[in-house]
C-alpha cells in the first residue's frame, strides 16, 4: 500500500535557531540520561540486590531481559514515529519506563525483577532512538555534528554518578523505611517528572500523518528470532553451547529469521526495517560496522569495570570514578570529531580512526596485568574513550545523512538496533570466554605461584586485611581437602569474588593474576574483532552533508505531496506536535 499525504505541514521559512535547538535538545537529554543513568546504576548495586533476593546467579536473567526488550522495540518506535510523530512517542517510553521503574522497587524475588526490568526495556528502547532521531530531524546534517558534545556529556555524567549514586543506595540497610536498593529504581521517578515536563513544553515540531500499514508481522518475526539467539549468547556457558536448550534455541532463532525476511521483503517500503535502506552502501556499510564495533566496544566495557573492583579491589564508587580518564576521551573526541565535521563537512575519517585508536588500545588492555600500575591503564582508558567518540555519532550521522528526510527515524532506529544487537551479543560472549577461562587460569596460576615461599608463609601466618581471618582460614581449609582428595570447593569465585579482597594478599594473588589473564583474553579477542570493524569502515563512501534541516526537506515533500491531493479529498492541516 502507498503511503499518501493526508495533511500538508507547515513549511518553515528557515532552520530552527540555536536557542530554540538547545531547548528542543533539553527535553531529550532528560530522557536520554534517564536510561543512560538507569543502565550503570543498576550495574553497580546488582550484586548487592541478587544477595539480597537470594539469587546470585538469577542477575543474568534481569540483564538478559532489559536487553532483549530494549533491542526488540527500538526498530518498532522508529517506524511509529515516522508515521504519527516523534513526540508522542518519545513521551509515552518515558511514561512505560518509569512504570517499569516503580515495579522493579516492589520485586521480592530475581524472576519477577527480570520482568518488571523487561518493562522498563520497552521504554529504553525509545529514549536513545528517538532522540537520535528528533536531533536528525532539526538540524542539519553538518551542523547536527556539533550537538554531540551534549549528548556525549550525558553519557559522560551518568557514567560517572551512576557507580557513585548506585554504590551509595545499595550500601544503605534502609532510606525512609525502604529497603536501600530499592531506592535505585525510584530515583528515577523524579527524574522523568521532571523529564515529562520540559519535553511536554520544548519539544514542539509539526507532523503530517501518513497513512501506513504498522508491520506487526515483522515485529512479532523478529522477537522469535532474536529472543532464543539472545537467551543463548547469555546463558550457553552454563547451558553448554551444544546442549538440546542450546540447539532449540538455534533453531527457533533462524526460523524467525528467515520469517523476518520474507516478511520484511512482503511489506516493502512499510516494513519495521525496510531491506531496500540495507541496500544503499552506506546504510548496509555502516549497520555491519556498527554490529562489529558493538561486540568489541561492548565487550571491553564489560571488562573494565570488573577489572577495577575485582583484580585492582575498588569500590563500585571508586571504580566508577576511575573510569574518568574513558570518559573524558569519550566526550574529547565527540566534540572534536563534530567540530571538524561542522567546519568541513568530512566525516568518513573519523570512524577510520576512531576504530584504529579502538584496536590498538583493546591490544594494549590484553599486556594489562594484576600489576600493573593503575595510571597506565588510565592511559589506555583515555585512547578508548577517543575511539569511542570518533565512532559513535558520525556512523549515526552518515546513516541519517544517506536516507530520505522521511526515513529518518527508522534510519536512525536501525542504526541504533544494529550497535545494540552487536553489544547484546558481544557483552554475553565475551563474558562466557571469560567467565570459562577463568578457573582454568586461576589453577595454572596456584600451580605457579603456590610453591613461592612467600605464598607458604602465607599458609602458615595468614594475615587480614580486613579483620576477619574466616576467608583465609576457608581458603586453606578448601586448599588442605584438594590436596587429600577429601573434596574442597568452598571457595567458588565465579559466585561471589568478594572474599578476595579479605584474603591476605599473599594468598589472593594466584587469584587476581587469574582473573587479569582472563581478562587478557577477552581484550585479545576483542582487538581482533576490532580490526574486522577496521576493515569495513574503510569501505564507508563519502556522500555530501545536506545544508538543511530533515524538518524542513520533509515540510516541503509532505507540502508538496498534498498538493498533488484532488479538492475535497485532503483533509486540512492538523499537525501534531
Amino acid at each position: 500500500m502507498k503511503a499518501t499525504a493526508t495533511a500538508p505541514a507547515a513549511v518553515t521559512g528557515g532552520g530552527l535557531t540555536h536557542r530554540q535547538i538547545l531547548t528542543i535538545m533539553a527535553g531529550l537529554m532528560m530522557g536520554m540520561f534517564l536510561a543512560s543513568l538507569d543502565q550503570t546504576i543498576v550495574s553497580s548495586a546488582m550484586r548487592v540486590i541478587a544477595d539480597d533476593l537470594h539469587n546470585l546467579s538469577g542477575q543474568a536473567w534481569v540483564i538478559t531481559a532489559y536487553l532483549i526488550t530494549s533491542t526488540i522495540v527500538t526498530p518498532l518506535y522508529g517506524k511509529l514515529s515516522d508515521i504519527y510523530g516523534r513526540k508522542p512517542f518519545f513521551t509515552a517510553a518515558i511514561v512505560i519506563f518509569l512504570v517499569g521503574s516503580v515495579l522493579c522497587s516492589f520485586a521480592t524475588s530475581m524472576p519477577m525483577l527480570a520482568g518488571f526490568r523487561a518493562v522498563q526495556g520497552l521504554g529504553a528502547g525509545g529514549l536513545f532512538s528517538l532522540a537520535l532521531a528528533i536531533i536528525g530531524d532539526i538540524v542539519p546534517p553538518r551542523e547536527r555534528a556539533k550537538y554531540q558534545g551534549y549528548f556525549l556529556a550525558v553519557f559522560g555524567t551518568s557514567s560517572v554518578l551512576g557507580p557513585v549514586v548506585g554504590g551509595f543506595f545499595a550500601g544503605q540497610a534502609t532510606i525512609l523505611g525502604i529497603t536501600g536498593w530499592r531506592w535505585v529504581f525510584l530515583v528515577n521517578i523524579p527524574i522523568g517528572i521532571i523529564a515529562l515536563f520540559v519535553v511536554n513544553h520544548t519539544l514542539r515540531l509539526r507532523h503530517t500523518r501518513l497513512d501506513h500499514r504498522i508491520d506487526f508481522g515483522g515485529a512479532a518475526a523478529l522477537a522469535i528470532g532474536l529472543v532464543p539467539l539472545l537467551l543463548v549468547a547469555e546463558q550457553g556457558r552454563e547451558w553448554g553451547w551444544g546442549s538440546g536448550p542450546a540447539l532449540l534455541c538455534y533453531g527457533i532463532g533462524l526460523a524467525g529469521a528467515i520469517a523476518f525476511f520474507f516478511v520484511e521483503r512482503a511489506m516493502g517500503a512499510e516494513a519495521l526495517l525496510p531491506l531496500r535502506l540495507f541496500t544503499n552502501r552506506t546504510v548496509g556499510v555502516a549497520s555491519i560496522a556498527s554490529v562489529v564495533l558493538g561486540m568489541g566496544m561492548f565487550g571491553g566495557l564489560a571488562c573494565l569495570p570488573l577489572y577495577l573492583q575485582i583484580v585492582k579491589g575498588a569500590t563500585p564508587t571508586s571504580a566508577g570514578l576511575m573510569l574518568l580518564p574513558m570518559t573524558l576521551g569519550m566526550m574529547s573526541g565527540s566534540i572534536i570529531s563534530g567540530q571538524i565535521i561542522s567546519r568541513t563537512g568530512q566525516y568518513r575519517q573519523f570512524p577510520i580512526i576512531g576504530s584504529g585508536l579502538l584496536v590498538v588500545s583493546l591490544f594494549g588492555f590484553h599486556y594489562v596485568g594484576a600489576d600493573t600500575p593503575l595510571w597506565q591503564t588510565m592511559i589506555l582508558m583515555l585512547f578508548f574513550g577517543l575511539g569511542l567518540g570518533g565512532n559513535m555519532q558520525p556512523l549515526t550521522l552518515a546513516v541519517q545523512n544517506a536516507v530520505s528526510p522521511r526515513d529518518i527515524g527508522v534510519a536512525t532506529s536501525s542504526a541504533t538496533f544494529t550497535r545494540q544487537i552487536g553489544g547484546t551479543l558481544g557483552t554475553a560472549v565475551f563474558l562466557s570466554i571469560l567467565f570459562t577461562a577463568v578457573p582454568n587460569r586461576i589453577q595454572t596460576a596456584f600451580a605457579k605461584i603456590a610453591p613461592t615461599p612467600e605464598f607458604q608463609e602465607a599458609l602458615k601466618n595468614p594475615v587480614s586485611p580486613t579483620g576477619n581471618p574466616k576467608a583465609n582460614s576457608d581458603l586453606i581449609t578448601s586448599l588442605q581437602q584438594a590436596r587429600s582428595g577429601s573434596g574442597g570447593g568452598a571457595i567458588n569465585p565465579l559466585s561471589d569474588s568478594s572474599f578476595i579482597q579479605q584474603l591476605d594478599p599473599r594468598l589472593a594473588k594466584p587469584f587476581l593474576v587469574g582473573f587479569s589473564q582472563s581478562m587478557d583474553l577477552v581484550f585479545l579477542i576483542g582487538s581482533a574483532v576490532m580490526v574486522l570493524a577496521f576493515v569495513v569502515v574503510w569501505f564507508l563512501p563519502h556522500v555530501e552533508l545536506r545544508s538543511g534541516s530533515s524538518y524542513e526537506h520533509r515540510g516541503k515533500q509532505d507540502a508538496a505531496d498534498a498538493a498533488l491531493i484532488p479538492e475535497g479529498e485532503g483533509a486540512l492541516p492538523s499537525p501534531s506536535r
